[in-house]
């Protein structure tokens, strides 16, 4: 210590638990006590003649230098803590610390003194910044609380404002959504008089920012400042958080402060945290929302598969008794009548295969296709159909493998979504349909399996589809066209058939930005193409056979008895699988087993197909049913066929001489 102790109370200046020192006018260090000493690293007697300065950081002596020539003009009694920010402290190893200052003017007869009173807060910063951080802790439990508790997005984007403008005690917090085709980012929820809920963004923002984006200082950055999303005030720090959804900005979190440099790491870390929570809050409600939407389609493809079936049935029935009344009516009005009937028979047989296209339980042909020849023929039949309002556009990628699939589905598939298209362009309009090949790894977002694919996708800038539209867009029987222009079974029989295909179906719609629909395919890869189904000629009329007809519904069994004895068949007819095995126990002559695949309780027609061929192992079999799902594979075996209802009389004589034939 230089000089001797202030005289006034000797051993006080010593015996103060806190480090003085004393400085002159200049700035160099008079007095200072052993605990100055101590704190600041220097032996005995050491800082005596030093500039305060010395004590200072090299980084922040010329802005310590002029705070002390301010305070020296204007002398006053400073406590500690009165500035509210943490200065630091330099020791003579170079290592810096956190202090806080009290400053007196004093008086002496070498003239005005300044006292400086300095305490080491290292350790009471670091209880702050637990309590901060426990603080903060609980606000995150409590958002994540919040989350589970929310029943829906909005409710939960509302509550966060307000409890973080609190949390971190702020001027203003806000939740933007990204810009989604012609619609602009917006603010979806604030909190604070800064930003308004359903302002637009006036500076773009398109989900790339997938950093924190932080503004320490406006007023001095004004450059940054001028770059943010939503306005700024002149001074202050802001900072922005991403809301990530598979890698990218699903929105953002902004905070604005009005003091300097608020955003420490306690207070980013409690942000990324809201954000991150938003975001797996969105995502597990996407996917609840998903999974409920294919339990409903599923749901519903239960439904229509059994009413395919059972209309099926009754189609046989009345197209059977149709063809019977021909031969019966000569007439020329009642012959035009009938067909008629027939014809409207014909389109609730169309109906059926479209329902049990979106049930999935269509019996499809998959073979080797060539997409960009089945494209050139669809765009032939397509420009005549179209009109001249509308622009076709068909874009096919160089090397396009060819795709694995019923051909004739696929191309109803195609016609199905350009008509579609078409429909929504209101005055005319642009269609594309594209063809390119998709490799998809797992993640994809798609939800299909790895592999290679086709991607068909017919895009329009139609009117678009509502957000409610679009989510029963896939469901069949639901459409917007009006009851005469359409059945609402097109995309409903397109994503049937996707998903029996082993591929599926996306669609991305907003109003007035037009509708995607991505159509995935699989690619053959090794597929042998289909070999059409054997159709030996047989003998133009029957020889006599026998035929064991098993059919539970009475009518339909009537209409098929009917048919085959007016063809020359012998005939024998049950109601029941049981029954049936019994006549073929007994010995009785049969050529030819004919049955449904559904016969109600007890054995279905695929039991007793395998069960007669254990007991009659060359006989053959014609399997029938409306649910082709559970109908036996049309190649399972020799002699194994199926007939799809509703069967017409000579569908059902030509099937039954090829299988007949086939074992001759």
């Amino acid at each position: 210590m230089s000089g001797p102790a202030p005289p006034a109370i000797p051993g006080l200046f010593d015996a103060v638990p806190d480090a003085l020192v004393v400085v002159d006018r200049d700035g160099r260090i008079v007095h200072a006590n052993a605990h100055a000493e101590a704190l600041f690293g220097h032996a005995r007697g050491a800082l005596g003649g030093l500039e305060i300065e010395d004590l200072v950081p090299a980084a922040a002596r010329d802005r310590h230098r002029a705070f002390r020539e301010g305070y020296i003009a204007r002398p006053h009694v400073r406590p500690m803590g009165a500035t509210g920010q943490a200065l630091m402290g330099r020791r003579s190893d170079g290592s810096e610390f956190p202090v806080e200052i009290a400053l007196s003017p004093l008086e002496s007869a070498d003239g005005p003194l300044y006292l400086a009173s300095c305490r080491d807060i290292s350790g009471t910063q670091r209880v702050r910044q637990a309590l901060a951080r426990a603080r903060y802790d609980a606000i995150a439990a409590r958002i994540g609380r919040l989350a589970l508790a929310a029943g829906t997005v909005a409710e939960f984007v509302d509550t966060l404002p307000p409890l973080l403008v609190e949390a971190l005690d702020v001027e203003s917090v806000a939740v933007l959504a990204p810009a989604q085709g012609d619609r602009p980012a917006e603010v979806r929820a604030a909190a604070g008089g800064a930003w308004q809920v359903g302002a637009t963004v006036p500076r773009p923002f398109a989900g790339e920012h997938q950093e924190p984006w932080i503004i320490e200082d406006i007023a001095a950055d004004p450059s940054a400042a001028a770059l943010f999303p939503l306005p700024l005030p002149r001074a202050g720090s802001a900072a922005m958080i991403p809301v990530l959804q598979r890698h990218r900005a699903a929105g953002a979190l902004l905070a604005l402060a009005r003091q300097r440099q608020r955003f420490d790491h306690d207070s980013l870390h409690l942000l990324q945290s809201a954000a991150g929570t938003l975001a797996a809050f969105v995502q597990q409600r996407r996917a609840e929302e998903q999974l409920a939407h294919a339990h409903r389609l599923d749901a519903i493809g239960q439904l229509t598969g059994g009413v395919a079936h059972d209309f099926n049935n009754l189609l046989t029935v009345m197209s059977g008794s149709l063809q019977l009344l021909e031969d019966e009516v000569r007439s020329e009005p009642g012959r035009e009548l009938l067909a008629s009937a027939l014809r409207s028979v014909g389109r609730g047989a169309e109906l059926t295969a479209k329902l049990l296209a979106f049930a999935r339980r269509q019996r499809l042909v998959p073979r080797r296709v060539d997409v960009p020849a089945l494209l050139r023929d669809v765009e032939v039949v397509l420009e005549r159909t179209l009109g001249d309002q509308v622009r076709l556009r068909v874009e096919v990628a160089d090397g396009l493998p060819p795709a694995y699939v019923d051909a004739g589905q696929l191309e109803a598939a195609l016609l199905n979504l350009v008509l579609n298209a078409r429909d929504a362009l209101l005055h005319g309009g642009r269609i594309e349909v594209r063809a390119e090949q998709a490799t998809l790894g797992a993640g994809s977002g798609d939800g299909l399996a790895p592999g290679r694919y086709l991607r068909l996708t017919v895009a329009d800038n139609g009117r678009g589809m509502a957000p409610e539209t679009l989510a029963r867009a896939m469901e069949p029987f639901f459409t917007t066209k009006g009851r005469d222009r359409g059945s609402g079974l097109g995309l409903s029989m397109v994503y049937g058939f996707a998903m029996q295909s082993g591929g599926g179906l996306r669609i991305d719609s907003a109003l007035g930005s037009g509708t995607q629909v991505r159509l995935y395919l699989p690619a053959a890869a090794g597929a042998a193409p289909a070999d059409a189904a054997a159709r030996p000629g047989g003998p133009a009329t029957a020889s006599g056979q026998r035929i064991l007809v098993v059919e539970d519904d009475g009518p339909v069994r009537a209409i098929a008895v009917a048919f085959l004895r007016a063809a020359g068949y012998g005939v024998e007819d049950v109601a029941d699988a049981e029954s049936a095995l019994e006549r073929l126990q007994s010995g009785s002559p049969v050529d030819l087993l004919f049955s449904d695949v559904m016969l109600g309780p007890g054995l279905d027609g695929k039991a007793l197909a395998r069960q007669a061929r254990a007991l009659r192992p060359s006989l053959p079999v014609l399997l029938t049913s409306g649910d082709e799902e559970r109908a036996a594979d049309p190649r399972g075996g020799p002699g194994l066929r199926l007939l799809r209802k509703p069967w017409t009389r000579d569908a059902l004589l030509d099937a039954v001489r090829e299988v007949l034939a086939a074992e001759a």
